[in-house]
Parts: structure tokens; sequence; C-alpha cells
């Protein structure tokens, strides 16, 4: 959020207008592949209930939730409405269920390296045209974006996607532990958000995969992006 203020106050509107959009091509493309992925996993591994629930679908406003939608626009990072799995129809409860919910992430990895091919691309071959080089950001930014929503769903708190991975690895006596403060560890999270404790922390880990992503693209098209 810090960073949209500081591009409102420098008077940087198209950098403002490229980090917007791209956090809603996210919102609107993004997450749905997101919950989309968990929803194709849970199906085939023998729960149809995200299926006839209607969240085997791409439609954004079956899966969005307005909190976790408005957290990517000032935060960069959110959620959307969690895909239902019932344990009890999966073929294999525990394995099933630590691939379901690291589907989600999953998806997230690959549009960001789909994003970055294709801003290293546009920088290779755009030469000096704004046009490209804006439309080459736009890609930048929601590699960074998919990324960071990766990383933060990857987090072992309710409703996110690792709290499911870590009760489908983790012994049941000490997940029960844990989720036992899951309301009070889901406010502490969001305090931390709030306050940009997390900032630091979140933005060195998203760095460091998205130079990881970059390495096949970069060293495809020999040029260097920010």
């Amino acid at each position: 959020m810090s960073e949209l203020i500081q591009m409102f106050q420098d008077g940087d509107y198209l950098g403002l207008m490229i980090i917007i959009m791209s956090k809603a091509f996210v919102v609107f493309c993004c997450l749905p592949i997101h919950e989309l992925a968990h929803a194709i996993v849970a199906n085939k591994c023998g729960d149809d209930t995200a299926r006839l629930q209607g969240r085997l679908t791409l439609n954004p406003f079956a899966h969005l939730d307005f909190v976790g939608t408005v957290m990517i626009f000032f935060f960069g990072i959110g959620y959307a409405k969690p895909v239902p799995v019932n344990p009890a129809r999966l073929k294999h409860p525990r394995k099933d269920m630590a691939l379901i919910s690291v589907a989600g992430p999953i998806s997230n990895f690959l549009m960001s390296f789909i994003s970055i091919f294709i801003c290293y691309a546009l920088f290779a071959f755009g030469g000096e045209n704004a046009a490209v080089n804006a439309v080459a950001s736009f890609f930048y930014y929601a590699a960074m974006v998919n990324v960071s929503l990766a990383v933060f769903n990857l987090l072992p708190v309710p409703p996110l996607d690792g709290a499911k991975f870590f009760s489908a690895v983790l012994p049941d006596k000490i997940y029960f532990k844990l989720m036992k403060y899951d309301r009070y560890i889901m406010i502490g999270l969001l305090i931390l958000l709030f306050t940009g404790v997390l900032d630091t922390p979140l933005s060195i880990i998203t760095n460091f995969f998205i130079k990881i992503i970059s390495f096949i693209p970069k060293l495809i098209f020999g040029v260097t992006v920010y």
C-alpha cells in the first residue's frame, strides 16, 4: 500500500495504473485459476463437492472473497473463497488433501513464470518502445503479485492453503493443538499485515522466487529486467 501512496505522491500515475491493472488481472484471472486448480485436483482425487457447488469454473465471481480481494489491492497479497473439500470422499485423505492444498500456490508459480517470460520477451524485442515497455511492466508486476500470493497462501494460517497442507502432513495431536489458536493466529496475521511488519520478510521471499523464476527467461533473452 505504501508503494501505491508513494507513486501517487511522486506523480508516477502511469506506474500506479500499471500496478492497479496488474492486481486487477490477478484478482479476475489468476485467483480463479488458483481456486480452479484446487477444485480440479479435488475432483480427480474423488471429491466432487467443489464441482457440485459450481467451483469448477473460471468465473471469478464464483471464487472471489471480498476481504481477500481488498487485501490484494491494498497489500499485494490476499485470498479467494476456499474450495470446499470433503475428506471422506477422497481416495487417500491425507495425501490427497496435501496435493489439493498445494495445487493453488503451484498454479500461481506457473502463472508467475508465464508472466515473467512474456515480460522478458517484450523487453528483449520491444526496444525503446514506451508502450511495449509499459505492457512488459504490467506482466512483471503480475508475476510479483502471483508469487506473493503463493507465498502468502502457504502460511499455516486458516483459511489459507498452508493450514490445510499442514493438517494433512502433521500428526493430528500437534495440528489440533495449533488449531486451538487459529482465530488468534489469523488476527495476529492481519495485524502484522496492516502494520507493515510482514512487508520486508514477504518482499525478501518474493524477490528470491522471482530471481529463480527469471533464470530461464534471462538466459534465453539475455536481458536484465529491473
